[in-house]
């Protein structure tokens, strides 16, 4: 027999076997020594050997390394005993250029010869798994996942742990997915941790607010609850991912569609005082703090240059100065656009050397697989250039487990189809929303309703629609209970009527809701936006309620009997000024897009058997602010331009950042400080022109930032009749606030949640770090602490802390 026919053997039993190691064995050493004594002709069996498909069979989820297949025992990469990056780096040399490519973007082919299963990059789980992206399938065993509320609504909790759990939660079910053969990766493209600045802004309701401090602090607890971490961040995760999180997008990016300026095209100008201030701290924290396994390169440029080619963004500043260790992914064709829509790079191939030598490592798209080949026979990149890309990647793909055999013999393998919307996390999700959700107004008390005070009108587009109350990004839930059908749950007769045709409200049938509220003892009022307002490649260009809604609410609220319940369910803010001053409209609630268990939460809360807690996470700004150009960057305000944000924002509100009411009273009151002097050791304090002393926190280095810390201490009492939760939120204002232009009016230092009682006092202590917490960014983006007097607020306490230099 000769070596084609033996081949043709071969070529045979790889389509009629799965796993043909035994096999072989046991068949082909036996014929070979028969038949054939070349040295050719075992290399040529040797080489086969090396390129069985070991891949598992179809009932179990995509890896590799099957430890059945002894042919898995010789590559380095199958090794669980070596170094992660020594496996990476030891796969990665076995593949050829064209197969290093096909590796390149986010629908990875599989590598049979190595066993390399295909790979899927793209998956979501911004509040909960998702099927957004074509990673995740919910055709199986598995037809839901649990629906938290929306982030902008789970960070008005200002609950840290809470997001924390949250994270494991989701972490836990896209575990759950792939073991039940729904997953084609354990990768997940969240979280947004893009700031609020504007808003208009479509996916607002994405991330977790305006604040640097609140949205940094999500970033960490997100990544740290989905991939496995403890809350401390003290497990040590360096092979046992639960799945892979990734910060997006990197940087200074919340801008998608406005007034014909789209997020492709848009060139973010931005000051180095903001993004040091602003913009970079929550990625900074996410990679530092969080240890994010991902980051997305976003798609605009910032400053000319698009942020997906940026080595200084991407390798001086996220691997180089923050020590990032994971992958870098593009956002969405991001690739393409750098040559297409921007004109940056001449050819193709310099966009993919612009990438590609900047740091990116995968493409959501084509492009690369297109255009790699020819960038690479042009010279424009080199194969190390490629292999550098593909070891990152492959060394995540490691740190899941899915190349250590059957993930579900390994960690997180026990991880079932059961433990998707179990009862333990839809509680959660209840849980969520109730924290969540944000009492605006609350005139005479009105609210919360007794259950037996007569009849009941429930009026409004968002009240019977179950989708609304999910937001975008959001996979099917485990159930859904519209605020409608969770009303009736107290009050069984309750009285609908839509009345707008959509929240669009171009029609609006005023006379029959009016005719209905003129007939009950008690008024809700469900109003706001959906995803037809405010969404991805969305942005509003008013902040008004949309069509007749005001008129609407004002006409109800007018015939109505007693004062009404507005209800806005919207992600981004509204201007209800004509809200706030109308005494026939006697409560106002926000409940954001408040998730699978919203509508129960929401009933809960209007019913009293939930006390409200929720406190904004943006500012609310009133119609005139769409006057500002959603294009300007600038945080800090200036002549004609207001400032952005609570931070430097100088114009009228609707409602503040941490805003929010409760139906209890809180009292805050300062325990008495051992120390109100601080002292910066600075041997060289410089001054501004304004003559203030200033010290660098850079040259201040870690120990002495470490010294410049103390502890305060609020003590908190619930004076109300009803047991709640609060969030207690800590500012610090300089003495001259933000009179020159330089300084935030006031920053948030920290903010922790308590459970008290009735009558109940609780002491909660923060720790004041005076380079993390007093600093600003010069005009350089150098963080520098001022000398003088600064106040420390909680409630209308306050305290008084004086910085020497």
């Amino acid at each position: 027999m000769n070596v084609n026919s033996i081949l043709t053997i071969i070529s045979r039993l790889c389509h009629s076997h799965h796993s043909l190691s035994q096999f072989l064995s046991s068949l082909f050493f036996f014929r070979i020594s028969k038949m054939a004594k070349s040295v050719s002709l075992l290399l040529i069996l040797f080489f086969f050997l090396h390129g069985v498909d070991p891949a598992p069979p179809p009932s179990s989820p995509p890896h590799a390394c099957d430890p059945s297949n002894p042919t898995t025992k010789l590559f380095q990469f199958c090794r669980t005993d070596l170094p992660i990056s020594r496996r990476a780096r030891d796969l990665v040399s076995r593949l050829t250029v064209d197969e290093k490519i096909s590796q390149l973007v986010n629908s990875a082919p599989g590598i049979p010869r190595l066993g390399v299963p295909a790979y899927e990059w793209w998956s979501e789980a911004l509040h909960g798994v998702a099927g957004v992206g074509p990673g995740i399938r919910f055709n199986g065993t598995v037809k839901a996942a649990t629906s938290f509320p929306q982030v902008i609504l789970t960070a008005a909790s200002f609950d840290s742990y809470q997001w924390f759990r949250i994270a494991q939660v989701i972490g836990k079910e896209a575990r759950g997915v792939y073991n039940a053969g729904q997953a084609k990766g354990m990768t997940f493209w969240a979280p947004n941790i893009n700031i609020f600045r504007d808003p208009r802004w479509g996916r607002g309701q994405e991330t977790p607010g305006e604040d640097p401090t609140v949205t940094g602090a999500y970033a960490v607890a997100y990544v740290r609850g989905l991939q496995g971490d403890s809350f401390d961040g003290r497990k040590t995760l360096s092979g046992h991912l639960q799945a892979s999180a990734c910060c997006k997008h990197f940087t200074a990016y919340d801008l998608d569609r406005w007034k014909g300026i789209t997020r492709y095209v848009f060139n973010a100008q931005v000051s180095l005082a903001d993004l040091a201030e602003t913009y970079q701290p929550p990625f900074k924290k996410c990679i530092e703090e969080g240890r994010a396994s991902g980051i997305m390169c976003a798609y605009n440029r910032v400053n000319g240059i698009p942020s997906c080619a940026d080595p200084n963004l991407l390798t001086r500043t996220a691997r180089g100065l923050w020590h990032f260790q994971g992958y870098i992914t593009s956002d969405c064709d991001a690739v393409s656009i750098i040559y297409d829509d921007q004109g940056y790079a001449k050819t193709p191939e310099d966009a993919v050397a612009d990438v590609l030598k900047a740091g990116m490592d995968v493409n959501c798209g084509s492009y690369l697989q297109k255009h790699t080949k020819s960038a690479l026979q042009q010279k424009k990149v080199s194969e190390s250039d490629i292999d550098r890309a593909l070891i990152n990647l492959f060394s995540v793909r490691i740190r899941l487990g899915l190349f250590n055999g059957d993930p579900t013999k390994l960690t997180y393998g026990n991880i079932s189809p059961k433990d998707v919307c179990s009862p333990a996390h839809q509680a959660l999700a209840l849980e969520a929303a109730r924290n969540g959700i944000v009492l605006l107004k609350n005139a005479l008390k009105l609210l919360p309703f007794s259950q037996s005070s007569g009849s009941l009108a429930v009026i409004g587009p968002n009240a019977y629609a179950a989708k609304t109350l999910l937001g975008n990004y959001a996979g099917p839930p485990c159930k859904t209970v519209t605020p409608l059908d969770a009303i009736r749950g107290y009050v069984k007769n309750a009285v609908y009527h839509q009345g707008c045709d959509s929240v669009a409200c171009s029609n609006a049938a005023i006379d029959q809701a009016v005719a209905i509220a003129r007939n009950a003892d008690r008024v809700v009022l469900i109003m706001g936006l959906d995803q037809t307002q405010e969404k991805e490649d969305m942005d509003r260009v008013d902040l008004s309620l949309p069509g007749k809604q005001r008129e609407l609410i004002t006409s109800v609220a007018k015939a109505s009997k007693k004062p009404v319940v507005l209800v806005l369910i919207c992600g981004g803010p509204v201007d209800i000024s004509f809200a706030t001053n109308n005494d026939k409209i006697g409560s106002i609630i926000w409940a954001g897009y408040p998730g699978e268990a919203g509508g129960v939460a929401l009933a809960e809360i209007i019913f009293g058997e939930h006390n409200p807690g929720g406190r904004l996470p943006v500012t609310w700004y009133p119609q005139s602010f769409v006057n500002v150009k959603m294009t300007d960057m600038r945080m800090r305000s200036s002549s004609g331009y207001p400032g952005r944000t609570y931070r430097f924002y100088k114009g009228p509100k609707v409602f503040e950042f941490g805003h929010g009411l409760s139906y209890s009273t809180y009292a805050y009151r300062f325990k008495t400080l051992p120390q109100t002097n601080l002292y910066l050791n600075q041997s060289k304090p410089q001054s501004n022109s304004g003559s203030v002393r200033y010290a660098l926190v850079s040259e201040m280095g870690k120990e002495g930032c470490d010294v410049a810390k103390t502890k305060v201490s609020v003590e908190v009492e619930n004076q109300g009749e009803m047991a709640g939760k609060h969030p207690v939120l800590m500012f610090a204002r300089h003495e001259r606030g933000g009179e020159d232009g330089k300084r935030a009016e006031k920053q948030l230092v920290g903010f922790k949640s308590v459970v008290l009682s009735k009558g109940e006092k609780a002491e909660i202590e923060f720790e004041i770090g005076l380079c993390e917490h007093l600093s600003r960014a010069n005009e350089v983006g150098v963080m520098v602490v001022e000398e003088g007097k600064y106040f420390l607020t909680a409630g209308d306490s306050e305290l008084p802390l004086t910085v020497n230099v």
